[in-house]
């Protein structure tokens, strides 16, 4: 072969060569650019477009997910960049908010490193099943309709993760679930001196203690208070079984009625002897393991202290002096002299000072009392 030959394709492979390369720096500064450079606007305002990835789908089905949401440009680059990073392997589901604008780099890290939104909901301890339902209806991302109003007391109080798109009815049995497990472990550790008789008895003594106090570290005092007077054969004379009876578990928003202190209803534990029917809402449980193991106490009276708190008595006459404390805090805050009647709704407001109660023939004195006529 002539030297002039050979010098030919070797000026032949050189330009071949560097055809190619240029063609290859070209190709990677186009993938660069695409991979670093701003994606597509949200098609919506607040600048974040919401995608939710389910969990097992492959490179493609993601792709094609992004694509729809109008995250990405192109579904074929999104896979040649998720494969050449080693992405592809390492991508998680789940609802994410993606920034308008976000590069694909920043879509495929976003997606490796799942940061994904967390949705949460809570179900306040002493809150009622129908409260529980609002609680649901008013969060956006779950979907479906609530059948019938879980009976009170079976649901536990909570924190809960959700999704979305996940159906109200299967947040609700996620929280029966939890109430269930959390009763039997606390119904197994139950004391010697508890009065309940089964684990339905202690959710709704313990919804009443709930209700009754919304300081810890009461609930306690007030199982013991209510233990000894079921002992000695005296009505629980609870406000907020009055509340239950008239509104169901929803909020009364004024003071208790004289007609409705008297009025007869299953949950009227001033007309009642024992516990009603039914819990009055939804325990906790700090109030079920007082109630399950109340201290040692012989108290059987507890008035508002004008603290937010309130003041236990073991005898009427400490419990009357305690009403009368009570009645000059209100006198206080209401302006009046010392001499003045204390102020007061038709009865006690909601939640209410605990029920005061005498021995037989003691006629009961309740907090704030009914100013007399003129």
């Amino acid at each position: 072969m002539s030297v002039e030959r050979r010098s030919g394709r070797k000026t032949a492979f050189l330009a071949a060569t560097a055809t190619f390369s240029l063609f290859l720096i070209v190709a990677l500064v186009a993938i660069w650019s695409v991979f670093y450079a701003p994606g597509p606007q949200a098609r919506e305002g607040g600048g974040m477009t919401i995608v939710t990835l389910p969990s097992g789908a492959g490179v493609g089905a993601i792709a094609a997910k992004l694509k729809g949401a109008g995250v990405i440009r192109s579904t074929d680059m999104f896979k040649a960049a998720a494969t050449l990073t080693g992405a592809d392997r390492k991508l998680r589901a789940g609802e994410y908010e993606v920034p308008s604008g976000a590069s694909l780099r920043s879509v495929l890290v976003l997606l490796v490193e799942g940061r994904v939104v967390r949705h949460y909901v809570t179900l306040p301890e002493g809150w009622s099943s129908a409260q529980a339902v609002d609680i649901l209806m008013n969060q956006p991302i779950l979907v479906g309709a609530v059948e019938a109003t879980p009976d009170e007391g079976t649901l536990w109080p909570e924190t809960y993760e959700i999704s979305r798109g996940e159906t109200r009815a299967s947040v609700l049995t996620r929280m029966r679930t939890a109430r269930d497990q959390n009763l039997a472990r606390l119904w197994a550790a139950r004391g010697p001196a508890t009065v309940v008789r089964s684990p339905e008895e202690a959710v709704i003594l313990a919804s009443i203690v709930e209700k009754e106090t919304g300081i810890a570290a009461e609930r306690p005092r007030v199982a013991a208070v209510f233990t000894n007077r079921l002992r000695a054969g005296m009505r629980l004379e609870s406000d907020p079984t009055i509340v239950y009876g008239i509104t169901r578990g929803r909020p009364l928003g004024r003071g208790i009625r004289r007609s409705e202190l008297d009025r007869e209803t299953p949950w009227n534990t001033y007309r009642i002897d024992g516990l009603p029917p039914t819990p009055i809402a939804n325990p906790g449980a700090e109030a079920l393991a007082a109630v399950l193991n109340p201290p040692g106490s012989d108290e059987l009276f507890f008035v508002a202290d004008g603290s937010g708190g309130h003041a236990f008595a073991r005898t009427y006459d400490e419990h009357l002096a305690n009403v009368a404390r009570w009645r000059e805090i209100e006198r206080r805050k209401a302006g009046l002299p010392p001499a003045a009647p204390a102020p007061a709704p038709e009865a006690a407001t909601e939640p209410a000072p605990g029920a005061a109660a005498g021995p037989s023939g003691v006629r009961v004195i309740r907090i704030p009392q009914t100013a007399p006529a003129g």
